[in-house]
C-alpha cells in the first residue's frame, strides 16, 4: 500500500517535497481495502435491537439499529451503535426459522446473537451484514430491565396509585415539565392558545433525554410538590424520537416519583408505539403532547356543556312554572266567569219568576229589584276583576321571586368561586413569601456585636419593644445606632437582603 503523501515530517528531517493533499474518495477507498483485508471473516455478536426496518414487500431487505449498552445506576447507557442489514433472500430463510424457534418475530428491544460480517462504503459508511441469527437470545436487557421495574412498582403499589386520584373538573392550573425549546411544549401551548378557554400554563424546565433526565424530572416535580396547592394537575411531555431517546423514562426512580406524587400526573411523551414505565405510573397517558392538550380542552369543553344544559334546565323549569301559574290564572278566572254567570242567569230566572207571581207588585218595587240586581251585578265584576288582579300580581310576585332568586344564588355561586380563586391566589403568595424569607434566613449568615458593626461601619438597628427583625413591619418606630449618633427612623418597606459573608473580627485587645 503506498504511503500517506500527507503525513507530517519526522523529527530532525526536513520536508524535501510539499504535502499533497489526498481526495476523500480515495481515503475511504483505503479504508474500505484496510476493513475488507483486515475483517475479512465474519464475526458473532451480541447486540440489542434498538431500531427495526421490515419488508413492505417482496424482494425488499431489513433495516436493522443494533446498540450495545450497559446498566447504571440511573439506567441502561448507549455504548455504540450500529447499521445492520439483512438482505432480501437471506431474511426470507431466518426470519421463519426465528420465529418458530423463539415463537416471536424480530421487534425492538430483543437481545440477539447473530452472525455478521463488517462492510464499509465510500458513500453509506460502515454497515453489517447479518449472516446468521441465534435463537437462544431472544429476550432484550431493555425487555428484562422494563419487567423488572414494573414488577417493583406493582409490589409498592404505585402503578395504581395515581389512577385513584381524581382528576378535577376543569383543571386549568397546569404545572408542565418539559424543555423549554422542545417542539412538543409549543405545540402543546399552540393547542391550548387555540381552545376558547383559558389556561394557567407554568413551565418547570427539566432536561428530557440522556442520563441526567431522570434526575432533572424529579427535581422539578420536587418544585412542584412545594406548590401543589396552586395547580390542578402536572403534564410531562416532550417531542417524538428513537427508542434510545426514551430510556429515561423506564428509570424505577422517575416512575415511583410520579406514582406517588399528590396531584394527577398526566403523560405526552410523543411516541405512537411504545409506550414507557413511566405511562404505566401516570393517572393518565396519552401518546403526544397535543393529545394531551386536547384532552384537556375537551374536558372542559364537556363541564361547559353541562353548565349550559343546568342552565337550559333552569329556564325550561322557570318557564314551565310561569306557564303552569298562567294556566292556573287561567282556569281561576273561567271558574268565576262561569260561577258569575251562573248566579246572575239564577237571579235573572228568580227575578223573572217574582214579576210573575207579584204582576200587581207596584213599580216601585220593581225598580228597587231592578237597582238591587244592577248592584250586585256591579259586585260581582268588580269581585272578578279583583280576584283577576290578585292572581295576576301573585303571578308577577312569582316571577320576580324566581328572578331574584336565581340572580342571588348565581351571584352567590360566582363570589364563591371568585372569593375561592383570590384565597388560591393569596395561600400561593404567602407560601412563596414565607419560602423566600425562609430561605433567605437559611443563606444569611450571623451578623456580629454591635462594636464590630460600628468600627466596620454597619448600623445596629434598635427597637422599642425589643421586637426581632423578622416581626417589623412598614410604619414601625426603630433607631439606628452609628458609631457617633442615633438617629430615629420609620419603616417604609422590607426588603430581603443577604449580609456580607465575611466581617473582620474585633480584637481583644485595648486599644492605644
Amino acid at each position: 500500500m503506498p504511503p500517506l503523501f500527507n503525513r507530517r515530517p519526522e523529527p530532525g528531517l526536513s520536508a524535501a517535497l510539499p504535502l499533497v493533499p489526498m481526495p476523500l474518495a480515495e481515503l475511504l477507498v483505503r479504508v474500505r481495502q484496510t476493513v475488507e483485508t483486515r475483517f475479512a471473516e465474519s464475526y458473532w455478536v451480541v447486540a440489542e435491537i434498538a431500531d427495526l426496518t421490515l419488508p413492505r414487500h417482496d424482494g425488499a431487505h431489513c433495516y436493522l439499529v443494533l446498540t450495545d449498552q450497559h446498566v447504571t445506576g440511573r439506567g441502561a447507557q448507549l455504548k455504540a451503535q450500529a447499521r445492520a442489514t439483512i438482505w432480501s433472500q437471506r431474511y426470507q430463510q431466518l426470519a421463519p426459522a426465528f420465529l418458530e424457534q423463539t415463537g416471536q418475530e424480530l421487534r425492538p428491544g430483543l437481545k440477539v446473537m447473530l452472525r455478521v460480517q463488517v462492510k464499509f462504503h465510500e458513500q453509506y459508511g460502515l454497515s453489517l451484514d447479518v449472516l446468521m441469527l441465534d435463537p437462544s437470545y431472544t429476550v432484550g436487557d431493555l425487555a428484562r430491565q422494563r419487567l423488572e421495574t414494573v414488577r417493583k412498582l406493582e409490589a409498592k403499589g404505585l402503578l395504581e396509585r395515581q389512577k385513584k386520584l381524581a382528576l378535577a373538573l376543569g383543571p386549568q392550573r397546569l404545572a408542565v415539565i418539559s424543555s423549554p425549546t422542545a417542539a412538543g411544549f409549543q405545540d402543546f401551548v399552540q393547542q391550548l392558545g387555540e381552545s376558547p378557554y383559558d389556561f394557567a400554563v407554568t413551565l418547570f424546565a427539566a432536561t428530557m433525554q440522556g442520563t441526567d433526565s431522570p434526575s432533572s424530572i424529579l427535581g422539578a416535580l420536587d418544585a412542584i410538590r412545594r406548590r401543589r396547592s396552586a395547580f390542578d394537575a402536572v403534564v410531562i411531555i416532550r417531542g417524538g424520537g428513537a427508542k434510545t431517546d426514551l430510556l429515561a423514562f423506564d428509570d424505577y426512580g422517575l416512575a415511583a416519583g410520579v406514582g406517588s406524587f399528590p396531584l394527577p400526573v398526566l403523560t405526552g411523551i410523543g411516541h405512537e408505539r411504545d409506550e414507557a414505565v413511566l405511562d404505566l405510573a401516570a393517572h393518565l397517558a396519552l401518546k403526544t403532547p397535543t393529545a394531551v392538550a386536547a384532552f384537556l380542552a375537551e374536558r372542559l369543553a364537556r363541564l361547559d356543556a353541562v353548565f349550559s344544559g343546568y342552565a337550559d334546565r333552569i329556564r325550561e323549569v322557570a318557564a314551565r312554572q310561569v306557564e303552569d301559574a298562567d294556566d292556573l290564572l287561567t282556569q281561576a278566572g273561567r271558574y268565576v266567569h262561569r260561577a258569575a254567570q251562573t248566579q246572575l242567569n239564577g237571579h235573572r230566572a228568580d227575578l223573572f219568576q217574582r214579576i210573575r207571581e207579584a204582576a200587581t207588585v207596584p213599580r216601585q218595587q220593581l225598580q228597587q229589584q231592578q237597582r238591587q240586581l244592577s248592584r250586585q251585578r256591579h259586585g260581582l265584576h268588580r269581585a272578578a276583576r279583583r280576584a283577576l288582579g290578585q292572581q295576576q300580581q301573585q303571578l308577577r310576585t312569582l316571577g320576580r321571586t324566581l328572578a331574584q332568586r336565581f340572580r342571588r344564588l348565581h351571584r352567590r355561586r360566582r363570589e364563591q368561586l371568585l372569593r375561592r380563586r383570590y384565597e388560591l391566589q393569596l395561600a400561593a403568595e404567602r407560601l412563596l413569601h414565607r419560602t423566600q424569607l425562609r430561605l433567605a434566613q437559611l443563606s444569611t449568615p450571623p451578623f456580629p456585636d454591635a462594636t464590630a458593626l460600628a468600627r466596620h461601619g454597619y448600623v445596629q438597628l434598635i427597637t422599642d419593644h425589643h421586637q426581632p427583625e423578622t416581626a417589623l413591619q412598614p410604619g414601625d418606630e426603630v433607631r439606628l445606632l452609628l458609631p457617633s449618633l442615633t438617629l430615629a427612623a420609620q419603616i417604609v418597606d422590607r426588603t430581603p437582603h443577604l449580609a456580607p459573608s465575611l466581617v473582620p473580627p474585633v480584637s481583644s485587645a485595648p486599644t492605644p
